[in-house]
């Protein structure tokens, strides 16, 4: 492993001055007064004694500092191998400070790290856990009712069919866990085609009209769209997108409300689909959490209405796979507006 060593030079050659200095003095002075002073005897011996006093002070300083510094390096390279030992051992104190200073802060950096991806851990897997749950006890509750006996037919088909809803929701839980741990690893397999963007807006419509009509909600275009608007996307993936985003305007949409879908042209080859509601709105603290995985700002209303608690996580991972934005805008009472761009096709 190299060294770097040229900072002790400047010690040993001041110290090796003085005992030269010195031991010269010395000698000079014994020489006239107990027999005849030689110059070039002084000279020899100043030269010999600096060579001698500058190669052993540079060893035993070197040797000093190396042990030492040595030590730091084996001690803190015990946490991190990587960091500090592909590089040189130095023995300046200033460079030596330098590098143990960004090395803990590195490590500090790390560690608040580690803790915040702790935490979000465990939060997951609590998420996970009541997300799992409840449909399980249901299930498991109308089944162990059914082992017991229910002799009247109409009750044993109730509670099948009760049953069934709650394996119906895990599969739903499932596949939607699935498909983000998919999304997340970038394994999302995108088909990209050229499709007409109204018309995809104008199928997720027909499809969720009889959710809207429950809250009756009119779900809307905010013009008439005479021509097509043709994009370059997958289709599938962007239909599961507008779904998610319509179904969640219904879903925390007021009773009479509306959704209302605009398409603009924002740049050259991009358009701007957005996706508005007059619901209840977003605090504006929660929106930076909207996209995480099972985070809901009314938990207990959002369960009751059904969901993974995956749908904006989905949606985020779609757009970005596509190289695309989404955004949000939401005020508190008034209703909130999902936006995300598309590459346009001529």
């Amino acid at each position: 492993m190299p060294l770097n060593f040229k900072k002790t030079y400047r010690f040993a050659v001041i110290s090796t001055l003085y005992i030269t200095l010195f031991s010269t003095s010395l000698v000079a002075g014994l020489l006239f007064l107990f027999a005849t002073f030689s110059w070039l005897f002084c000279l020899i011996y100043a030269v010999s004694i600096a060579i001698f006093s500058f190669f052993v002070l540079q060893y035993r300083v070197e040797h000093f500092i190396y042990r030492r510094v040595k030590k730091i390096y084996d001690d803190v390279s015990l946490l991190d191998s990587t960091t500090l030992r592909s590089q040189s051992i130095t023995t300046d104190m200033a460079t030596l400070t330098k590098e143990v200073k960004k090395f803990a802060t590195d490590k500090k950096l790390e560690i608040e790290n580690l803790k915040v991806r702790e935490e979000y851990r465990r939060e997951f897997m609590g998420n996970v856990s009541h997300e799992l749950k409840t449909p399980l006890f249901t299930v498991q509750g109308y089944i162990s009712t059914l082992v017991d006996g229910v002799r009247d037919k109409d009750q044993r088909k109730k509670y099948l069919e009760r049953a069934e809803k709650g394996v119906e929701r895990l599969i739903y839980i499932v596949e939607d866990l699935d498909m983000i741990s998919k999304l997340e690893m970038g394994d999302l397999n995108l088909e990209f085609s050229e499709f007409n963007i109204v018309e995809l807006i104008q199928n997720v419509f027909d499809l969720l009209e009889m959710q809207a009509d429950k809250k009756n909600i009119i779900l809307m275009f905010d013009r008439k769209y005479n021509k097509p608007i043709n994009v370059f996307a997958d289709q599938e993936k962007i239909q599961q997108v507008l779904t998610n985003l319509i179904m969640n305007s219904i879903k925390y949409g007021k009773e009479n409300g509306t959704t209302e879908v605009s398409i603009e042209d924002l740049v050259k080859n991009k358009i701007i689909v957005r996706v508005r509601d007059n619901g209840e709105g977003i605090e504006q603290q929660h929106i930076p959490r909207l996209f995480e995985r099972f985070f809901r700002v009314d938990k207990s209303g959002a369960r009751s209405e059904g969901g993974s608690g995956l749908g904006l996580s989905i949606v985020k991972h779609i757009i970005e796979g596509h190289n695309e934005k989404i955004y949000i805008e939401s005020e508190y009472g008034k209703g909130s507006e999902f936006s995300f761009t598309l590459e346009k096709k001529k």
